[in-house]
């Protein structure tokens, strides 16, 4: 193995590594094996009571602030700020090419710093930068302020998903996932009530669009101090739990084979990744999937060209996260039979957004209702790549290989979010037959994509189950002091040795 080396004999040739090069899960359990019992895992529930709560605020806030400028369309922020349609395109894509670019370092600086402080630090950044947008009378202005969104909101996203692979079980990935998600989507039509209470205000200083880059800047502000208070930045360092429940959750998360993280950044893990087949087809979805996501920030200009007023679209947006909501909460039933597993699941969740597209397209423009109906129904396009996220933190393992992955897909769902508005110019409106079709060819071949997935799982799972065991990494030790000064052989859990799926022939890849 490449991160180990013959040490120091107590008797027997052990196999011996440093310290650093193991996860950080081994200092907690220290040798022992603790055996997790169902009264035990009872009191383990306190985990989802203290991260759930801030994971599903944070991403209220994170979907209704990177939104927030597509509400802004019918409060006046194409006469406040002198924009052109393309250039209101162009805010969108310029936040997602900022966080495409920032995504990797973004992983990196969470692998070498608390994971809880640093992304903190980002929400209080962004507030500030959402707040300057009320100030802003030009596009250059709102670029500038776009750019420093884009370059902390990027965090939190591949900070979640590693969160979430620190404290759970690859079981239950989907479903916390699932649950942050759907509290995003309802962050979308808490946005759509805002606008329209806004709509009613009249007699102030200040548009109505710029009233909601503040509302939405100082509640940010002030939710980011709470997120610094209360949010950990992993099992071995949380303040909910005790010391012997932090031994808990490091033994329950074993099953993942996947360890809790190691603050050393490994070449050999990082070149592992780029060479690894599986992750450049997840990046082919994550672009393909997040084309017609652009919709989000379009919603505004398309509900109201089917024939709908002001107020009237700002209350119909509002349906628009429960449509997400629906597609999110089907997939992460689906995904609980075995036999469907989190694949299937997603190219289930799939099918109405892929018939809503379509239907959209053909449909005469005077059956408006049945118009709008399947723009909502276009709208659960949010389901597969959900059910995405909460699988993709299942496919890998090493520390430095699983931020690496992450990043890539990352980076890859920014690709589609920044080329997506771009296809909605105003030569297309009102119906937007071009757009309409590249998002049903885009949703049809996400789809194709996981299934690619799936099968190049399926067969590497069964490929390793007729392999004879590997037993290379079964007795690792590292050199610990004993109270007396002399060196003592601890035996290192092969869990926790920050191996790679690729290494560790025991892993098996979730379907």
């Amino acid at each position: 193995m490449s991160h180990s080396e013959k040490g120091f004999k107590d008797g027997h040739d052990h196999a011996s590594v440093h310290p650093r090069d193991i996860d950080t899960a081994a200092t907690i359990v220290n040798g022992a094996e603790t055996s997790v019992t169902p009264e035990d895992a009872r009191r383990l529930r306190k985990i989802d009571r203290n991260l759930l709560p801030l994971m599903c605020c944070t991403f209220v806030l994170v979907i209704a602030d990177q939104v927030v400028v597509a509400q802004s369309a019918i409060l006046g922020i194409f006469q406040g700020a002198h924009l052109t349609q393309d250039q209101f395109n162009w805010l969108t894509t310029i936040l997602y090419i900022t966080i495409l670019v920032a995504e990797y370092p973004q992983n990196l600086a969470l692998q070498r710093f608390p994971v809880g402080k640093w992304m903190s630090l980002n929400i209080f950044v962004w507030s500030v930068a959402l707040l300057c947008h009320a100030a802003c009378k030009s596009f250059g202005a709102l670029v500038a302020c776009r750019i420093v969104l884009g370059l902390c909101e990027g965090v939190i996203l591949p900070g979640f998903m590693l969160v979430t692979s620190m404290f759970y079980t690859r079981k239950e990935h989907t479903q916390r996932v699932g649950y942050w998600y759907m509290a995003g989507m309802c962050g979308n039509s808490l946005l759509g009530f805002v606008a329209f209470g806004l709509l009613h205000v009249t007699g102030t200083g200040l548009m109505r669009w710029q009233w909601m880059m503040i509302i939405m800047g100082i509640v940010t502000f002030l939710f980011g101090i709470i997120f610094f208070l209360f949010f950990p930045d992993s099992p071995t360092t949380a303040r909910f739990l005790t010391p012997e429940e932090r031994a808990w959750t490091v033994q329950r998360i074993k099953v993942n084979q996947a360890g809790i993280e190691n603050k050393r950044w490994k070449r050999e893990q990082f070149l592992e990744t780029l060479r690894d087949p599986k992750v450049w087809v997840m990046a082919l979805f994550g672009v393909l999937s997040h084309l017609p996501v652009s919709m989000t920030f379009q919603k505004q200009i398309i509900v109201s060209q089917l024939g709908y007023t002001p107020i009237q679209t700002t209350l119909l947006s509002c349906v628009d996260g429960l449509s997400a909501i629906l597609s999110i909460a089907a997939g992460i039933y689906l995904s609980s039979f075995p036999k469907i597993g989190r694949g299937y699941a997603a190219v289930i969740t799939s099918i109405p957004p892929l018939i809503g597209s379509i239907l959209i397209n053909v449909l005469p423009s005077k059956n408006k209702v049945a118009l709008l109906f399947m723009y909502w129904l276009s709208y659960s396009v949010t389901g597969p790549y959900t059910v995405f996220i909460g699988w993709i933190t299942s496919l890998s393992a090493g520390h430095t290989k699983r931020i690496s992955t992450n990043a890539i897909y990352l980076i890859s769902t920014y690709v589609g979010f920044a080329l997506g508005p771009q296809m909605w110019k105003k030569k297309y409106q009102p119906r937007n037959h071009v757009p309409w079709t590249v998002i049903s060819v885009a949703i049809f071949l996400s789809a194709l994509c996981l299934l690619v997935l799936r099968t190049l799982l399926s067969w590497e799972n069964k490929r390793r189950d007729k392999e004879p065991r590997n037993t290379d990494y079964d007795e690792v030790y590292i050199k610990r002091e004993a109270k007396d000064g002399s060196a003592v052989a601890q035996l290192v859990d092969k869990n926790f040795l920050d191996l790679t799926d690729i290494q560790n022939r025991d892993f098996r890849y979730v379907l």
